[in-house]
């Protein structure tokens, strides 16, 4: 249904459709003939055919905004629209629009400078005279009906000369209402958004006047060789009757000739190779159909004008709004929805304001849209796509997508900011980008970082104005300064990347390493989008875990110590190590316990001890350092319970898992050894044991205290005679494979992981024998007292960047290939900004993973707003480049991993600030910018001379 849909709107009317409304036009002409004679008839037959007549323009001209309205387009529809549509820049002409001149000269000499000329774009002069024809046509004997149409005829009077004026009327710049100026799309979105910045009102526009100054034409465009002039017919059955009635008030004026300047070069074009233009519009080679939008125009004020409207003309139309379609253009709602809508609670998701226009949410797409809005309203871009953007799309570039996704995100960028928009459903877009990033093409929630990654690099993609990539050879940079090197380095990642991206967010890097053992120096230098900072902590974090000793002594002891946040397992590591007096002879492996397992260990050193949950159990196991590091038993315990609701007998875990490197496993009597001595100081007093202990091996000696299970000179009693009170060891190969470890019997065991896991079933006397409570209870990392308020941590976003360039050494998994060594070495890495790009894109690192854990930091960054100064942290000061920086966006996430929700806070005119969540669209003082849900900064290069005002 959505195909079908879709399709229909890029159609024309299938000639079947036509021989059917020919035939029900000819079929109710014989009819009426009948009761022509009837006076009563002769009302009924002037409305019906009305009403036909108007049935059969509406739909020619059918909304095509209600047909995406229907349903969402489907991926192959949006792959369709844009390989059909956009397969080459010129494919299809630009949508005119006709507005006054001195409103165009104005903007355009802001813009682009020329003095008070006509600036970089040049116009053709025409001299426009108009008349309005009316021709009665005989539908029968006793039918007619009255056909009328505008006529314009436009004879070309030359080119203008330079940006100062100088031409064929010596300046474009005209101020009478009859000097009129006929621009392409891009022009007019341009020339729109700098009379709306420059309006002391700021972006709200009134909706009424929008749909005033704003309607929609359909011309019908023919050139006539013998008098070297271009016609223009606008024929009421074509157009809505108010339309064709407001352009009868604007051409068909007798006290003057219209002046018409054509600056979108589409007329002169028509001019140089009519042939050509005729063929390329699939119209027949005398006349082609356009739309014309007209905006700004005043209706002429001449009162003999009336006499030139016939009375069909004058018929009041029923208050049905035209298709504002623009030809050739994908984006056929640009225009086509003004209402008005008064804000509700203070959301502006339906006010009619230039730019603040919201994006529905189709289904967890907030990381997108919140994305979306902080690229959209990014100046530079914005000024980009408004313009004639198709200029540099890039269809041979193999890494992108053949200019689809620029020009999707330049129609919708054009969708958000067109005058009077209301909330836009990016589904093409969506479609689009998952083509270019799969991973974007459901409905699950994503990283807005990530996504703003992929989106900025296709985008450069799409844009490269580098058609094909030359090959950079790598010099030798030895001996050269950095300056050197680093220009060096620039000039060869412009030679292969040279687009609007690279031009406003990619800045240089210098990357510098350097072996711990030769001390051999590299130096790099590296692009970037955007700087990954992380969140350092200006506060410890105490941790509480429990130290195991493997000696067969030591009883568990928790201890409590204190770390930096943003600290790594070293740390950890090192301050467990001063708590306990650990020997230098001995090691810590710490591992998180959970219902009688261990879930993980932790041995990275430069794992972030941030994504510690504070609901964690931690065991340090304290044991002896060895060379050959023989394999890791792991102990698990095993007791019998009875189901209180089915009596059944069942094995349960409990208790902390014991560990111990084992050398001598070759019989089971090893193992058990092992085990007994890691219990022995769990073995309760001998006070509190009952008097029958039979069982051989348990006794008790003279001063109280049970003897040794592990009398190294002691025999080991047939199983026969121990089973009925000793342990039973399984070797748990798999989840579902467990086998017996009989005492003198060897049985191979598998060591290939370096750990063996071992269950260990517990019978009722050994459970009286020691005390497994010293060994079931746990502290947590952190335990917080109820109803006790969380601190808000707080950090500079300066200090973030300190600890991003601040020298570290590199992870195990990150060895680098020392050349002078012949070997990889864990070289320290410094990074250094080197060169800063116009808009400077800063993301929080708030979300850390490892392979156990993942978490959110919610530290609270107080980040400058109006003066973010790099200039101390430049390893190179380029005097002519300021190193100032205000900020203009900023993309939130709340809440927490799991789940959570995306908005963005944008600058928008006037230094007023918005929220946009999804389709809403809100004010908000800057007091509430700075928050803990910060995720990604946006801020743009000010200069010096800004920089000093401000302050």
């Amino acid at each position: 249904m959505s195909r079908s849909l879709g399709s229909l709107k890029r159609l024309r009317i299938p000639p079947q459709l036509e021989a059917f409304n020919f035939s029900l036009y000819h079929r109710s002409t014989s009819f009426f003939s009948l009761l022509s004679s009837l006076s009563p008839f002769r009302l009924l037959k002037r409305l019906f055919f009305k009403t036909l007549r108007y049935f059969s323009v509406s739909f020619h001209r059918m909304d095509s905004s209600f047909l995406f309205s229907l349903s969402s387009p489907s991926p192959s529809f949006a792959d369709d629209v844009l390989s059909s549509d956009y397969s080459s820049p010129s494919s299809s002409p630009e949508p005119l629009f006709l507005v006054p001149l001195r409103w165009w000269t104005d903007a355009n000499a802001a813009l682009y400078g020329g003095g008070g000329g006509c600036g970089e774009n040049k116009g053709v002069l025409y001299n426009v005279t108009s008349r309005l024809s009316n021709k009665e046509l005989e539908m029968d004997d006793f039918l007619s009906e009255v056909e009328s149409e505008i006529v314009l005829d436009m004879t070309r009077v030359g080119e203008t000369g330079t940006a100062q004026g100088e031409g064929v009327s010596g300046s474009c710049s005209g101020t009478s209402d009859l000097s009129l100026a006929l621009i392409s799309e891009w022009m007019f979105l341009r020339a729109f958004r700098w009379h709306n910045d420059t309006k002391d009102v700021g972006a709200f526009l009134a909706a009424a006047d929008i749909i005033q100054d704003l309607f929609s034409l359909q011309i019908r465009l023919s050139f006539s060789c013998k008098t070297d002039s271009l016609i223009i017919r606008i024929n009421r059955k074509d157009n809505e009757l108010r339309d064709f009635d407001r352009a009868c008030s604007i051409f068909c004026v007798d006290s003057g000739m219209l002046e018409i300047w054509d600056f979108s070069g589409q007329t002169n074009q028509f001019f140089m190779d009519d042939r050509k233009l005729l063929s390329d519009f699939d119209q027949p080679r005398e006349e082609m159909i356009l739309e014309l939008q007209v905006y700004g125009v005043a209706e002429a004020r001449d009162n003999k004008r009336e006499k030139m409207i016939t009375d069909q003309c004058k018929i009041e139309a029923p208050p049905i709004s035209g298709t504002m379609t623009m030809n050739g253009s994908m984006d056929d709602e640009l225009f086509s929805r003004f209402k008005q809508s008064p804000p509700l609670d203070g959301s502006y998701s339906n006010a009619c304001a230039l730019g603040l226009t919201g994006l529905y949410n189709l289904g967890n797409t907030c990381f997108m849209n919140s994305a979306l809005q902080c690229l959209v309203h990014t100046r530079e871009l914005v000024d980009y796509f408004l313009g004639d953007f198709r200029k540099d799309l890039n269809f041979e570039n193999p890494l992108g997508m053949n200019g689809k996704l620029a020009l999707t995100f330049g129609e919708l960028l054009r969708k958000l900011w067109a005058p009077g928009a209301t909330p836009v459903a990016p589904r093409i877009f969506k479609s689009v980008i998952a083509g270019f990033a799969p991973q974007f093409g459901g409905y699950s929630q994503h990283d807005a970082q990530e996504f703003l990654a992929f989106l900025l690099d296709g985008l450069h993609e799409d844009l490269d104005r580098v058609k094909h990539k030359p090959y950079v050879e790598v010099k030798d940079v030895d001996g050269h300064l950095d300056e050197e090197v680093a220009d060096e380095h620039w000039r060869n990642h412009l030679a292969r990347n040279d687009s609007i991206i690279v031009d406003l967010c990619q800045g240089q890097y210098r990357s510098t390493l350097v072996c711990p053992v030769c001390k051999k120096l590299s130096i790099t230098f590296d692009p970037f989008m955007y700087l990954s900072l992380p969140l350092p902590s200006t506060t410890m974090r105490k941790m509480t875990l429990t130290i195991f000793s493997t000696d067969g002594i030591t009883l568990p002891l928790p201890v409590t110590v204190a770390v930096p946040r943003d600290g790594t397992l070293s740390d950890l590591v090192e301050a467990l190590s001063v708590a306990c007096c650990l020997r230098d002879d001995e090691t810590l492996l710490i591992a998180e316990v959970f219902d009688g397992s261990v879930l993980g260990y932790l041995e990275e050193p430069s794992g972030k001890i941030d994504l510690i949950r504070d609901q964690a159990h931690l065991v340090a196991y304290r044991m002896l350092k060895e060379s050959q590091r023989p394999p890791l038993f792991v102990f698990r315990h095993l007791r019998e319970e009875k189901s209180e609701f089915t009596g059944y007998i069942y094995c349960k875990k409990f208790g902390v898992p014991l560990l111990s490197r084992v050398s001598n496993f070759s019989e089971g009597s090893e193992i058990r050894k092992e085990f007994l001595k890691l219990l022995n100081p769990f073995v309760m007093p001998a006070e509190e044991l009952s008097n029958d202990y039979d069982c051989k091996g348990i006794d008790t000696n003279g001063d109280g205290k049970i003897e040794s299970i592990l009398d190294e000179d002691a025999d080991i009693e047939p199983e026969s005679e121990i089973d009925s009170c000793d342990f039973q060891f399984y070797l748990n190969e798999s989840c579902w494979k467990e086998y017996k470890i009989e005492m003198n019997n060897p049985r191979p065991i598998s060591v290939s992981s370096g750990i063996v896991n071992v269950f260990v079933s517990w019978p009722q006397k050994m459970l009286e024998v020691y005390d497994t409570s010293l060994m079931s209870v746990l502290p947590e990392v952190h335990k917080s007292t109820l109803f006790s308020r969380k601190y808000q941590e707080s950090v500079s976003l300066y200090k973030c960047l300190d600890a991003f360039l601040k020298e570290e050494p590199l992870g195990p998994e990150d060895m680098w290939y020392c050349p002078s060594c012949k070997t990889h070495r864990q070289a320290s890495k410094k990074l250094d900004l080197w060169r800063l790009p116009e808009i400077l894109v800063i993301h929080l690192k708030r979300f850390s993973y490892n392979r156990y854990f993942r978490n959110k930091l919610e530290t609270f960054v107080d980040f400058p707003i109006n003066d973010f100064d790099l200039s101390n942290y430049m390893a190179h000061k380029n005097i002519h480049m300021s190193h100032h920086y205000m900020l203009y966006a900023v993309s939130n996430h709340q809440g927490g991993m799991g789940s959570g929700h995306y908005t963005a806070f944008i600058q928008h005119g006037q230094n007023r600030w918005y929220e946009f969540d999804d389709s809403n669209v809100f004010h908000i003082s800057e007091e509430q910018i700075k928050t803990s849900s910060a995720y990604v900064l946006f801020y743009r290069r000010i200069s010096d001379t800004v920089h000093n005002n401000v302050h």
